[in-house]
């Protein structure tokens, strides 16, 4: 069966793509392998040279890039050439500072030296979705490369063309072939590429299923995983914080990519004193944004990737009422025709409630009261996610130890959640292990090896 590419603004079909055969897994697997051998022995400069290139070449067709990530998924155009320029962005930051992140790392020892060598591991399989379809793709090669790897990817199904764009910009970079493949290739063969010896290592970003399913397949055959699930991001507002900065954060922070973002606020939890006036600003800001067509540069927000992700929301907050939750903006449609979402407030929210406990991908904001910012630190921590987070106060210290205090990978203080190359990147909980990006990520797929002179 094919694997087509559809507009989700007006369900066109834009294009359709074979699967690669069993043959054809092999061979791309082997030429991989076998690049691999002769990429790991290039220098750090030889390397960094593509990459830039490669950084270039993304910005050089921004426009076209980006025009294929909006019409394949729906991100408004405006977001979309955002990701393209981070894409570049970390290409650039990984090509001038990968060898000093490898470089040998010395430890002191009672006798003779002894140090850390990193070298890289061979074929990375990297299973990556469909909501930040370039850039979570050049968050892992880009360092993985670097590092001396080579990379297969597995693209979600929806946008096909994303990914065969992906591998053509490496090629025009003056990558050599094997470098960097995709696959086409359901779900269901992914088990396949794992149990292939040649495939050393294997990262994925998705759900919790699917992570769960890699890791297992990984683990089986002894192989290293990293995985960046879902999210359920607490946004803590405390009384003293400024409410008008802190609404507007909100809302772009819960709006991005239409609110599917694994790391977009999603628990708004709010001291009772401001509840009210923060409400009022985050509905005045939410309403000043404006639908259409997502090609138009003027769009704010658009439709959801797929029809059926807008019913499975849909259903959750459905659920979530009929159990006692309260809308406190927008209006809960009673069915679903297109892959539009209403943007709406839920609160009154308790356990039991798929708004209480599942990821909501989406434009649905959930809203909780605070007595304090103990208790905020005790509702933000009771959830089975821990991905990102912030904490808004004027008062820097009280913010840092919420922070410290909140179950996650990242927590930011005055600043919206977001990732950047120069920091690191992951969950604990159920959000995954492992850590993307900055020093950390590139050191996820090398051995790190002790040598010891005596």
């Amino acid at each position: 069966m094919p694997i087509q590419s559809i507009n989700p603004y007006d369900n066109q079909l834009l294009k359709e793509f074979d699967e690669h055969s069993y043959e054809d897994i092999l061979h791309i697997i082997e030429k991989g392998h076998y690049q691999f051998l002769e990429w790991k022995k290039k220098t750090y400069n030889e390397r960094a040279v593509l990459m830039h290139k490669c950084a270039q070449t993304l910005l050089d067709n921004k426009d076209n890039l980006a025009l294929i990530i909006t019409r394949e998924m729906g991100k408004v155009i405006s977001e979309s050439i955002a990701e393209i320029e981070k894409c570049a962005k970390v290409c650039q930051y990984y090509a001038d500072h990968a060898e000093e992140m490898l470089e040998n790392h010395p430890i002191v020892t009672d006798s003779g030296e002894a140090y850390i060598h990193h070298s890289p591991l061979g074929l990375v399989l990297a299973v990556m979705p469909w909501n930040f379809p370039f850039w979570q793709v050049f968050r892992f090669a880009a360092p993985a490369l670097m590092a001396g790897n080579t990379a297969l990817l597995k693209h979600a199904s929806n946008v096909p063309q994303c990914a065969m764009a992906i591998e053509e910009t490496f090629l025009h970079a003056g990558f050599p072939e094997g470098c960097f493949r995709t696959l086409m290739i359901s779900s269901s063969k992914v088990s396949t590429v794992i149990d292939h010896p040649f495939v050393v290592a294997t990262t994925l970003t998705g759900s919790e299923g699917a992570g769960s399913a890699v890791a297992s397949e990984a683990g089986k055959n002894l192989k290293k995983s990293v995985l960046e699930l879902g999210g359920s991001d607490p946004f803590i507002v405390l009384k003293d914080a400024d409410i008008g900065n802190a609404a507007q954060a909100a809302v772009k922070s819960r709006m991005v990519n239409f609110g599917q973002s694994c790391i977009a606020a999603k628990r708004f939890i709010i001291e009772e004193s401001v509840f009210q006036k923060f409400t009022e600003k985050f509905i005045e800001e939410l309403d000043q944004l404006s639908a259409g067509n997502p090609e138009n540069s003027a769009t704010d927000y658009s439709v959801l990737a797929n029809k059926s992700f807008a019913k499975d929301l849909l259903q959750q907050v459905k659920k979530s009422v009929e159990l006692g939750a309260e809308i406190l903006h927008g209006e809960l449609p009673d069915e679903i025709h297109t892959a539009y979402f209403p943007p709406m407030i839920v609160s009154n929210l308790k356990p039991g409630m798929p708004c209480f406990h599942e990821e909501l991908f989406g434009p649905v904001a959930c809203f909780y009261r605070a007595k304090d910012q103990h208790d905020a630190i005790e509702i933000a921590n009771e959830s089975h996610f821990g991905l990102g987070g912030s904490v808004w106060t004027e008062d820097i210290d009280k913010g840092i130890y919420v922070a410290e205090h909140v179950e996650s990978g990242a927590v930011y203080v005055n600043k919206m959640m977001a990732s950047d190359p120069q920091v690191p990147f992951g969950g604990i909980k159920k959000s995954g292990f492992g850590r993307e990006l900055s020093y950390l990520g590139i050191k996820e797929f090398v051995n790190q090896k002790t040598i010891w002179v005596g």
